[in-house]
């Protein structure tokens, strides 16, 4: 074993899987191609709502190299999913536009795709409803929201202390449909041989996924492997299973070969999940020295009729600010439109634009700098559930990203400053995320040869997961970094949670630690040379992740936008953005600036380009693909920084550790909102803010 000082923590270690993937190595779902192996390509519903009568299959079974058809008359059965969305080709329902129909197989792509255009669905249509409004008479309030979450939460009176309050706002906010995009399309190859079934998945959690095909096939757990090694981005579309590996495996099964599937981007928006519109009115009552007296936040939502599902978007407003009277709460509508889902700090990312623009609202009524508003109104305990937090640095980031920014040598004065035809202004924001920590296992392993291996099922959605999880072995172990080997993506490894809500290395790298230390303490005690087999120690966190922390655990950041508004145009330039936050200990500089600063990139594209309405004669999304629905590129992210301060949090896990991956996108929307207020004036509270909505205020 080495023994030369390890790079922990905290170094910039290079990502180990960098060169695979720049060189094309690295090997994705799509990229596994068994001898024999046939391709799929599904066919989506034109209808918003009824059933499908007949699937007429001459005409694709005639195309060359098709193999067969696959519909609700004739694909294998399933069981009961752990997921309503999983029953696919099981019966005629159509619950929404572009739930998968039929299945065409074929010895290639283009064949598949040729006999998909040849085939003839019939159907018979019901009356549709895919409109979200606030005053929907469908509208109900669930038992909880995302994440388990009580749907409602008051504490004192708030009407009565908005009453009294000398000052107050009252507004509303609405966004549209967001989606995820990940670079990588969800993607599936299935093969069964000797009655075992191996899945390699475009997904965050393969132990999720052979979970949901072992209960929809009805197989014992163990003959089942799902690889998700490399994974091209998920941003929560992945976090549950998705269709595409169900269909394969019953592709594979009828037919008898390996199938590959690939779902097409324009698929993607309505069958992968999505962020749900929300309509949030926010009010704030606060007394003439900007000290809170009141929050309400409510949120009007939308699900499906094959699941609910409720964007937790209130739940933030909880946690932020100190206030003696609060409530939050979320109503849902069932609508006939594609199940929402997990995307990009759900809750969090929506719920923020709105408290925060409320904030910023706040602070223009009082005429106090944003920035002391929100330091004012600090709580000493999470005002929710009254628990100390574990430690809280929003404001010792506001402090210091103001100084970095410069944010209190601007002029206050909203639509005073120009340079020729831009209206500049200046935006602040906060941002919080929970910590959240899940079970999980790890061996870590040492070899006669001195060479040190670490084995975890663990997803590396594009995180730097492998590269962290040895920087955290080698610190427990006393050893080089390049010297630990990290095993990851497979279910034939040690179970592990998945890649979502920020948890990952916490959970992951608990468990890797705990292995790690336990190793370094037994070749400790051993004398004399390693057994030919080596040395293992295993890890199983389940007592530790078990116990319920009296403390309240978030990661918390700030982000300060200046933005440049075209007075003729109506566009939005992000000329700078910075973002500070409080994150625990950071484990490796590189990879957490670069999740940080891609979160921020996100937020950009929330805030200005990105928004899906759907078509209510129709029933489906308006803009499927990347040439409709618009994310920032690189002409967009001119100067982008991402700073941290130094946390020593003893409450969180033996790293120290809080998750990165998506408070970066928390608050940025509402900061760059904020500052094209602050540039021209005009509050517009619909975000995307695009030219055509800014337009009619600046002519």
């Amino acid at each position: 074993m080495t023994t030369q000082a390890p790079q922990f923590p905290g170094a910039p270690v290079v990502r180990r899987e960098a060169r695979d993937k720049v060189t094309g190595t690295a090997r994705y779902a799509a990229d596994h191609t068994p001898a024999g192996c046939l391709y799929a390509w599904t066919v989506p519903a034109t209808i918003a709502a009824g059933r499908v009568t007949a699937v007429r299959a001459v005409d694709a079974l005639a195309v060359p190299g098709v193999h067969s058809v696959l519909t609700h008359d004739n694909a294998p059965r399933l069981q009961e999913p752990d997921d309503p969305i999983l029953a696919v080709l099981q019966d005629d329902r159509v619950p929404h536009h572009g739930m998968p129909v039929a299945l065409v197989i074929a010895d290639s792509l283009e064949a598949a795709r040729t006999g998909a255009g040849e085939l003839h669905i019939e159907y018979e249509s019901d009356p549709h409803d895919v409109t979200l409004t606030e005053d929907h008479p469908g509208l109900y309030t669930p038992e909880e929201a995302n994440g388990g979450f009580p749907a409602v939460r008051n504490r004192g009176d708030v009407e009565r202390a908005l009453a009294a309050s000398p000052v107050q706002t009252d507004a509303t906010y609405r966004m549209d449909a967001l989606h995820n995009h990940p670079m990588e399309p969800h993607a599936a190859t299935a093969v069964w041989a000797d009655g075992h079934l191996t899945v390699h998945d475009s997904s965050q959690g393969s132990d999720k996924v052979r979970g949901s095909l072992a209960q929809a096939f009805g197989l014992d757990p163990e003959r089942i492997t799902v690889v998700s090694e490399h994974v091209g981005g998920g941003f929560g579309s992945k976090g549950t299973t998705r269709p595409q590996g169900i269909l394969a495996a019953m592709a594979a099964r009828h037919t008898g070969h390996p199938v590959k599937l690939v779902f097409p981007r324009a698929q993607l928006a309505e069958v992968v999940g999505h962020r749900a519109p929300t309509i949030q009115r926010v009010r704030l009552g606060a007394d003439l020295d900007g000290v809170l007296t009141a929050v309400s936040h409510e949120v009007v939502t939308q699900t499906s009729t094959v699941k609910e599902f409720v964007e937790q978007a209130a739940v933030p407003a909880r946690v932020m600010y100190a206030s003696p009277n609060s409530r939050t709460g979320h109503r849902v509508v069932a609508l006939d439109v594609p199940s929402p889902s997990w995307m990009r700090a759900p809750g969090e990312a929506s719920g923020m634009y709105a408290l925060e623009s409320a904030m910023d609202e706040l602070a223009s009524a009082l005429g106090l700098d944003p920035v002391e508003l929100r330091l004012r109104n600090e709580p000493a305990t999470e005002p929710d559930s009254g628990r100390p937090f574990s430690s809280r640095g929003l404001a010792a980031c506001l402090r210091d990203g103001a100084a970095r920014f410069g944010w209190h040598d601007r002029d206050p004065r909203p639509a005073t400053r120009r340079e020729g035809r831009w209206l500049i202004g200046t935006g602040v924001a906060s941002a919080t995320y929970p910590v959240l920590v899940s079970r999980s296992t790890a061996s870590a392993h040492a070899a006669p040869d001195g060479s040190l291996t670490i084995r975890v099922n663990a997803t590396d959605i594009g995180t730097g997961a492998r590269t962290v999880l040895a920087q955290i072995a080698a610190d427990a172990l006393g050893a080089d970094p390049a010297a630990v080997h990290v095993d990851i993506g497979s279910t034939d490894l040690p179970t592990a949670p998945l890649a979502g809500g920020s948890s990952g290395t916490a959970s992951w790298g608990w468990a890797v630690h705990k292995a790690a230390a336990d190793l370094a303490a037994r070749l400790a005690g051993h004398s004399g040379p390693l057994p030919a087999d080596g040395i293992t120690a295993t890890a199983d966190t389940e007592q530790e992740t078990g116990e319920e922390s009296p403390y309240a655990r978030h990661a918390f950041g700030a982000h300060f936008a200046d933005t440049a508004v075209d007075s003729v145009t109506g566009e939005v330039r992000v000329r700078r953005l910075l973002g500070v936050y409080a994150a625990g200990r950071i484990l490796n500089a590189r990879t957490a600036r670069s999740q940080f600063t891609g979160g921020m990139v996100m937020g950009i594209g929330m805030a200005l380009t990105e928004g899906c309405g759907i078509d209510p004669v129709f029933g489906d999304f308006t803009a499927k693909d990347l040439a409709s629905y618009h994310v920032p590129v690189c002409a967009d992210t001119a100067d982008i920084q991402a700073h941290w301060i130094e946390e020593d949090d003893r409450h969180l896990n033996p790293m120290g550790s809080k998750g990165i991956g998506e408070i970066g996108i928390v608050g940025t929307a509402a900061a760059i909102g904020n500052a094209v207020r602050h540039a021209t004036g005009a509050r517009l509270r619909e975000l995307p803010l695009t030219p055509d909505t800014l337009l009619p205020y600046l002519l």
